[in-house]
């Protein structure tokens, strides 16, 4: 009989971030709340999809096409989008409700979009953007350049977009001004965020919005979680 614990199962996903399973591990958050959550599951219907996608490229379609296509299937035949009407709910952050909803918050959607991107062969990386998490994909020869899109909408943000986003979080009155300490700031801040971080960063989503439920039990597992894959902390 299988004894392990959903402390124990997440603790064993974590370890290493050598190939860290960041939708495995994602997925399983929802055990803090939910221990029959089937993160099985979850990986399975994501193969599925992949699986679909596959089939429509060759391999001599280029990043671009590849870039489109994922976006399409991904916004526009799945229908995931942002939650805009209950940003919220914990559910946001659970994997397998998006899924099942198709609504999500930015790192929820990004966890999922990422995986059909990278299941592609797209060099496509999470983006911890201040105050909304991004995606982005470093394109190769001849496309040479970094395309960011916002996962919550499907956008894709140019320069002008990011500077005024990031100005907004910052404080800067004109983010527009294009001085090269401004552009030194948005290249920073367009940085990849590994997967171990952006797990970090939904587990101190869920804690904010248990802290301000007080849910004590919930709070504390996730704490525990926290400080697994983040000891420093």
């Amino acid at each position: 009989m299988d004894t392990t614990t959903p402390m124990d199962y997440f603790r064993s996903l974590v370890a290493s971030d050598a190939q860290f399973p960041l939708l495995e591990a994602a997925a399983s958050l929802a055990q803090v709340q939910l221990p029959q959550t089937d993160v099985q599951s979850v990986l399975a219907q994501v193969d599925e999809w992949l699986a679909r996608l596959r089939r429509r490229v060759s391999k001599d379609t280029d990043p671009i096409a590849k870039l489109r296509l994922v976006n399409r299937f991904f916004f526009e035949e799945l229908g995931f989008a942002g939650n805009v009407n209950d940003y919220y709910a914990p559910e946001n952050s659970f994997i397998h409700c998006v899924i099942e909803s198709r609504r999500g918050i930015p790192i929820s959607l990004a966890v999922l979009w990422l995986e059909m991107a990278q299941g592609l062969g797209l060099n496509a990386q999470g983006v911890g953007f201040p105050g909304h998490f991004l995606v982005k994909v470093n394109l190769p020869e001849p496309h040479v350049g970094v395309i960011v899109l916002d996962p919550f909408t499907g956008q894709s943000l140019g320069r002008e977009d990011l500077l005024e986003r990031m100005g907004q979080w910052l404080g800067d009155t004109d983010p527009g001004l294009g001085t090269r300490k401004t552009d030194v700031l948005l290249s920073q801040h367009l940085q990849a965020c590994p997967p171990r971080r952006m797990v970090l960063r939904m587990l101190h989503n869920l804690q904010e919005i248990y802290r301000s439920r007080q849910e004590a039990p919930l709070l504390n597992a996730l704490e525990q979680r926290i400080a697994i894959v983040d000891p420093a902390s």
